[in-house]
């Protein structure tokens, strides 16, 4: 036999109900699930129209997406030590454009697509290359940018 919860917990203001709680939980989130979501679209957009314009070769090493993620990952930096020094940034700036907008810039499905590409067309070393500089990169990325935000700022 399992345990079960009681229907209503003592608040505050007196009791309160499950549903109650879990409405006025999910009610404060709804500004932050649509700042993501809008942020997300446009920087899946922006990603999505860099690779038209650059396009990948079948085949070649893909310097779009290594690019793509690389610059990604050095605003992420910018934005990070930008919004930890300034205390007056709007709440939704953090979700819109970092985990919104630069979040679906960068691309870890598409970086993995075209590992496996490159395995399919025989090019393990290029591969296996293409997966570690990727990451080494983009790590590089955020901190060299963290770094330099910190000096100018």
């Amino acid at each position: 036999m399992g345990t079960s919860q009681p229907d209503t917990v003592a608040g505050p203001a007196g009791p309160v109900t499950r549903t109650t709680l879990r409405d006025r939980s999910l009610h404060g989130q709804w500004p932050v699930v649509c700042a993501v979501s809008v942020g997300g679209g446009a920087g899946a957009a922006a990603r999505y129209g860099t690779g038209l314009l650059w396009p990948t070769a079948e085949g070649a090493f893909p310097w779009t997406t290594f690019l793509i993620n690389a610059v990604g990952c050095a605003l992420i930096g910018v934005l990070l030590v930008t919004i930890a020094e300034r205390r007056s940034t709007h709440r939704l700036v953090r979700p819109f454009l970092g985990t919104g907008v630069l979040g679906g810039f960068t691309t870890f499905s598409t970086y993995a697509v075209d590992a496996q590409r490159l395995l399919e067309n025989g090019r393990v070393g290029s591969a296996l290359a293409y997966l570690a500089v990727t990451l080494a990169s983009a790590m590089a990325a955020v901190w060299a940018a963290a770094a330099l935000t910190r000096r100018v700022l």
